[in-house]
This record gives structure tokens, sequence and C-alpha cells, in this order.
């Protein structure tokens, strides 16, 4: 009997292309488009023209094809967490938790609900089994890596998983949509976040928010420079725009909500030593003493130490300072290429805490052995 797999279709080139080699691998396939409702009169996402491709896409494959309205989830877990944060002077990732709750929550257990036996998207990342667990690892193509986005998943969904480009580059995908004459062979990959469309989110949350709240903009001891817009506007690191003058370049290094104040300094004062994550995701049994952390999406891993605490929390010290690490973003350690897990930054030291380690530990060998990619 053929195993079936769900394929969670956004009417892109990746989507479709998974639900290609799913079907020429010899599974049952059924795909999917998740609507999620719309904001100002628009579609948030997957709207009419891109639930049209991913029919269109299954109708050439012979593929049934639903949409699901996912519209209140969306508007209860992932935008009123957005602007919960926002409100909070933080800066949050919706992506991750989207894939959280949405994707890897919701959809798969409507996928085990019609008898799948997988959920599968077009995420750019390898699952693999060993020594009877399963690990996600950076895929072939670096440049299209998401595993960083995929860090909150549960653990216990790993084994009703596909992620088949993680053995492609995402030219390979195209040439692979082209060769079979897919409708969305040429498409180009949107950049906005899924719910906002246009991309303009200070327009959202000013919607979602409420007027505009003008406070003062500080110096770390309190000197008042000039007068922001509201914080929401500014995010860890800025320098552009924040309409101030001084001897030298100045940088948002802290937001305060409760003082509706925003706070500037110069640029080593966005340098800092550690992290602290309140729940942290694991992906994996047995958490390393050292990893590499990424606090951006795409940005260059750095060594860090890992301390495990009480009820999930995690304590992640850099072996050298970094900047811009910012409350509210996500912090994702891995170990080589596997991605060990993440979660959202609650606290940033901006100071060397004592009783931490600084470094001069001796790096624990990797424990798990490098991919091996199939013959090209």
């Amino acid at each position: 009997m053929k195993q079936r797999v769900l394929v969670a279709m956004s009417g892109g080139v990746d989507s479709s292309v998974a639900c290609l080699l799913l079907k020429e691998a010899g599974f049952e396939v059924i795909g999917v488009t998740m609507c999620l409702g719309e904001e100002g009169g628009e579609a948030r996402c997957c709207g009419a023209r891109a639930v049209e491709d991913a029919r269109a896409v299954c109708h050439l494959l012979g593929v049934p094809h639903f949409v699901l309205d996912f519209s209140q989830d969306m508007e209860d877990i992932i935008i009123a967490n957005f602007i919960a944060e926002y409100r909070r002077g933080r800066t949050p990732n919706p992506c991750v938790l989207c894939n959280r709750h949405l994707k890897f929550g919701r959809l798969l257990e409507y996928a085990r609900a019609l008898g799948c036996d997988f959920l599968a998207t077009g995420h750019y990342a390898l699952l693999e089994k060993k020594d009877g667990r399963y690990v996600i690892r950076r895929p072939k193509d670096r440049k299209k890596d998401q595993t960083y986005f995929l860090s909150a998943i549960p653990k216990e969904a790993l084994p009703f998983l596909l992620f088949p480009l993680g053995h492609y580059t995402k030219e390979e995908v195209r040439e692979i949509a082209r060769k079979a004459a897919l409708p969305v062979a040429e498409k180009p990959q949107s950049q906005d976040l899924c719910f906002i469309p246009g991309g303009n989110y200070r327009e959202f949350l000013l919607r979602h928010l409420g007027e505009e709240r003008p406070g003062n903009i500080v110096t770390r001891d309190g000197k008042v420079l000039g007068q922001h817009r509201g914080i929401f506007h500014y995010t860890i690191g800025q320098r552009r725009g924040l309409g101030i003058r001084a001897p030298y370049p100045l940088y948002v290094i802290a937001i305060n909500p409760e003082r509706n104040e925003i706070v500037v300094g110069r640029r080593e004062e966005l340098l800092s030593f550690g992290l602290v994550v309140k729940s942290f995701n694991w992906l994996v049994d047995e958490p390393p003493r050292k990893a590499l952390v990424q606090v951006r999406y795409q940005q260059k891993p750095q060594p860090c130490f890992v301390e495990t605490g009480e009820h999930g929390a995690v304590t992640i010290v850099f072996e050298q300072p970094l900047e811009m690490v910012t409350p509210g973003q996500v912090a994702v350690l891995y170990e080589g290429d596997v991605l060990l897990g993440g979660g959202p930054i609650e606290e940033v030291w901006h100071e060397k805490r004592s009783g931490t380690h600084q470094g001069t530990e001796r790096e624990e060998e990797c424990r798990y052995s490098r991919p091996q990619l199939p013959a090209s």
C-alpha cells in the first residue's frame, strides 16, 4: 500500500516541486493550501491567485487539492503574539511561531486525521533518522537554509515530516519545475510577512495598536536627545531615521515600553555577552555544553556555551560579544550542521556575568556524523 502524504502548498515553486518529487517517488499525495484570512481587504497569504496556482499544479500532477481556513488560528496565535510583542518593545519572529503552531501543529493534526503518514513542506532542510532518532540538518543549498525557522517545531512531530527539497539548490528546484512544465516555474518568491500584504508592518501595527505615542529618545544615563514617534517604529541596532544630532553615530540600544523611551548609544553599546531563553524547544535528547548560536536568520553561527535550567530555561554565553541581539527574536542552536532547537530571547546581557563560561573550555566533539548526500 502506498504511503499517503499531505503537502502544504502555497502556490509557489518550492512547494509545487515538493509535491512533484513525492508523486514521482510513489507516494499517494494530497495537496492542501492554508487560507489565513484577510487584512485591510487583501488576502493575508495564499489569496485567490495562490490558491489557483496550487490547484493548477495539483491538477497537472493528478493530485487532489483542498483549501483549509486557518484564519482564526492566525488571528488568535500568530497575529495576537506579534502585536503583543511589539507592545512590549520587542521584535518577534512570527514565521517561527507559525511553523510550530500552524504548519507543524494544526496542519499536522489535520494530516493525521486524514490518515496521512506524513506532512511535507517546501522548506530547505534535511531530516534524517540516525540511531533510532530524527535530526534536522542544514540543506545542500546553504543560501536557502530554512532550518532557523524550524527550530520551534515539536520534537514529537519529526517522525511524521518530509522535506523533499533538502538535497537540492533553489536553481535545481526551478529547473525541475521547468522540465515538468509547472505553471509556477518562474514565479518569484515573496519577501513579505505572510499576514501583512505589501510588507508595511508599521502601518499594520498602527491599525492594531491605535495612535502613535511619542516619547523621549534618551541616552543610557537619561539625557534627552529628542522625540520618537512611537516605540514600534524602532528596533535594536537602528541608526537611520532617529532625527537626533550627535558628534558621533548613535544607535538604538534598548527600548523601554514602561517609560515609553528609546535608548540610544554608541555602537560598542550594542555588544552583548549572553542571553536567556525562558522556554527553549529542544529537538535532541542530550543538549551539548558547547554549540553554535544564531540570533538572526542568515547570521553567521557563533560559538557559545549552553547552560540548561529549570522549566525549559536556557542560558547562552557567547565566546565573543555579539552585536544587535534583540529581545523577542529567536536564538537557535546548532551542533555542526545539526539543528538543536531554539526559543525567543527573553533577556540580553550587556555585561559579563560572574560564574559563566568565558570561552576557555575545550570544544566537545560533535556527536553526529556529516550526512551522506546522494550522488548527483
